[in-house]
């Protein structure tokens, strides 16, 4: 299947981009382990005007230096200082748009994931969630700013699309701090699946 190109991620709308990627597929490659699976659940963060993003008012730092980049790379940072948390970057250089990547529905190397997760049989929080779905993939801060279209991680297009009435648009997840923003309806998910990460509205 084709890999996403450059012109899909340096879109400069962040949300229609966010819903673009439900149902898309992740796919990392690491220590010759291919794993991944169908996304089913998104954040879209809106750069600079955007309380809840980390380059909020044009933070630019060594951990945000990634965001500014054209859109086509990744983005991973660690979060409370446990888990990975893997972000596609988007639009063009110095717009820092990112989407965070917050379900999967596993369908590649079942066994290397389960491995990861310390899990004996397959359940929704093997990928449900972004910290598990990092794990599950071996996503960490080795895969941060790595190009989408190489060969560590990308993202590929397989046809699978939904239409709006089976997505959910709902308040993005843990990000109290943005104030008024915390409200905005920027996180998409596929109603009904068991992948998405909790709580559903």
């Amino acid at each position: 299947m084709p890999k996403l190109p450059y012109s899909f991620y340096q879109q400069d709308n962040v949300t229609d981009l966010a819903v673009q990627l439900l149902g898309k597929q992740l796919f990392t490659l690491v220590n010759g382990k291919l794993t991944g699976g169908t996304i089913v659940e998104t954040e879209a963060y809106n750069g600079i005007a955007d309380k809840a993003s980390h380059a909020y008012g044009g933070r630019f730092t060594p951990r945000t230096s990634t965001m500014y980049e054209p859109g086509g790379i990744s983005y991973v940072y660690l979060c409370y200082g446990i888990h990975h948390l893997f972000n596609v970057v988007t639009a063009s250089k110095n717009t820092p748009h990112a989407v965070l990547i917050r379900g999967l529905m596993p369908t590649v190397g079942l066994e290397t994931m389960l491995e990861r997760r310390k899990m004996n049989s397959l359940a929704p929080r093997i990928t449900a969630g972004p910290g598990a779905l990092a794990q599950a993939l071996a996503i960490n801060k080795a895969l941060n700013a790595k190009d989408l279209l190489g060969d560590e991680i990308w993202i590929e297009d397989n046809g699978i699309s939904f239409g709006p009435e089976e997505i959910v648009a709902s308040p993005r997840i843990g990000v109290a701090y943005a104030e008024d923003h915390a409200l905005l309806p920027w996180r998409f998910y596929v109603k009904g699946n068991k992948y998405v990460s909790k709580p559903h509205a």
